[in-house]
């Protein structure tokens, strides 16, 4: 089991995966060499601000901007915590 993410670190998608639009599947996907994860629109959101630039509190502070009604910190960082220990995102 890995180290529970903290809030002042910086994540990125995984090297090894691509997160992308997938027509096909009208979602969001995650592809990686032994597959492809179809995310919902709430993985999906989270995802698109793992990009090595921002910290785990910054991409709350954003996605709390971006839906002001939401109370969403705990879920995003359940979500962050298994993405990580899955290997889909990794801490820079």
């Amino acid at each position: 089991m890995t180290e529970p993410i903290c809030k002042d670190a910086v994540v990125r998608i995984a090297p090894t995966h691509r997160f992308q639009w997938e027509p096909a599947q009208n979602a969001h996907v995650l592809l990686y060499p032994e597959g492809m994860v179809k995310l919902n629109p709430s993985a999906s959101e989270i995802l698109k601000h793992c990009d090595g630039s921002r910290t785990v509190s910054q991409i709350i502070a954003d996605l709390k901007a971006q839906f002001p009604d939401a109370d969403l910190e705990a879920e995003v960082m359940q979500f962050l915590n298994t993405a990580h220990e899955r290997g889909w995102i990794k801490t820079v």
